[in-house]
């Protein structure tokens, strides 16, 4: 999303991104379902104009409550530890502390918040650091601008989203670090978590990209089953994010990416 084009308030049709190994489509909405919190919403970025934009768009959706903007890394981990936002935007080139340091600091502070890098960058080495920070998306700021509400509400509830264009290079960086440890002697890896039966089947609906709700009816089983199932995914492999799984994941041989 250029600064351009959330001047211009274009008028564009909500059009989920394809969805890849990481992301599912995006969650209908604009309404507050009667009876559910707003998702807190923190804004970080460094660009004044940027920022105001994003207000602009989100502030519509009575589903969103922005509970802050900040214009620096340093600042974003700060307010984020007074805030306890549930999602955070926010960008990687930033003064004092850049998105990917920001991203880690944050969980320590707010472990619960879902961080969502939005960036012009679509370096390789950016979006593999962002996911090993912890971050739960990575979308390009060319996103239109009437999916920046659906994408919050998504990975508010759970999914891993990830912009279409980086999801081939993220699928590479899965392939070279599976060939990678294969020609590695196997005494330079610490052994790889043992997970239960379940929660291999969780990881690999994981990978596929489908959300909890989806999962829990491929299992038949509880959406809360589900999500505890992934939390314990999570503490066992000490991550915090599902890409971020899916990635160790495939580098421990546990599940294979078709």
């Amino acid at each position: 999303m250029t600064e351009r084009s959330l001047a211009a308030r274009k008028n564009v049709p909500v059009v989920p991104a394809p969805a890849t190994t990481l992301s599912a489509p995006l969650a209908p909405g604009g309404d507050a379902v009667p009876g559910t919190d707003p998702i807190r919403v923190l804004i970080a970025d460094d660009h004044a104009f940027f920022r105001r934009g994003l207000e602009a768009v989100l502030g519509e959706d009575v589903g969103i409550e922005l509970v802050g903007q900040a214009s620096d890394g340093a600042e974003a981990v700060q307010l984020a530890g007074e805030a306890l936002p549930d999602v955070v935007l926010m960008d990687i080139r930033m003064p004092k502390i850049n998105g990917i340091e920001a991203a880690r600091q944050m969980k320590e502070v707010a472990p619960s918040a879902k961080i969502v890098i939005l960036t012009i960058s679509d370096e390789e080495e950016d979006l593999f650091e962002a996911i090993r920070s912890g971050a739960s998306g990575y979308l390009l700021k060319d996103i239109p601008l009437d999916e920046l509400a659906d994408s919050v509400r998504a990975v508010h509830g759970g999914q891993s989203l990830i912009n279409p264009s980086m999801a081939g290079k993220l699928l590479s960086e899965f392939a070279t670090l599976a060939r990678r440890d294969a020609e590695e002697e196997p005494a330079k890896h610490a052994p790889a978590p043992k997970l239960t039966d379940r929660e291999m089947e969780v990881l690999r609906l994981v990978a596929r990209g489908m959300n909890n709700r989806d999962i829990a009816k491929e299992l038949f089983i509880s959406e809360n089953t589900v999500k505890n199932h992934v939390r314990n995914i999570l503490e066992k492999l000490q991550i915090h994010s599902r890409m971020e799984a899916v990635m160790i994941a495939v580098r421990e041989k546990l599940i294979e990416i078709s």
